[in-house]
């Protein structure tokens, strides 16, 4: 069975990461792109400036956001690119920037690629 993990694009990569995979539609702020190890860059999967702007990581916003995303992810061809990569994969880590690591749109991939 496939295992899908999230981290930080600040906290170092590891050798048992596996797959990396980048799910921000901009690359971290102060991350360097040979450091990151990142395997995949699925910009089009981060959600839209909209969205993102919207809710600013504020927690009360959280089950909005969830549903506004998922609905933007209803429309998009890369959640199955990315289901696909876990599916071949033993071992997928997404990364993220978000400081929150609780509330922020790879939890909200991970529910989803878990469900396939």
């Amino acid at each position: 069975m496939s295992e899908v993990h999230l981290k930080r694009a600040y906290d170092p990569p590891a050798t048992d990461d596996g797959a990396r995979v980048l799910v921000d539609r901009l690359w971290p702020r102060g991350v360097k792109k040979d450091e990151a190890a990142i395997d995949l860059w699925l910009k089009e999967i981060g959600p839209s400036t909209e969205l993102r702007q919207w809710f600013a990581h504020d927690p009360s916003k959280w089950a909005e956001f969830r549903k506004r995303y998922r609905a933007e992810l209803a429309h998009n061809n890369a959640l199955e690119e990315l289901r696909q990569l876990v599916k071949r994969n033993q071992r997928t880590t997404l990364v993220f920037a978000a400081r929150d690591i609780e509330h922020n749109n790879a939890v909200v991939l991970k529910e989803l690629c878990l469900r396939s």
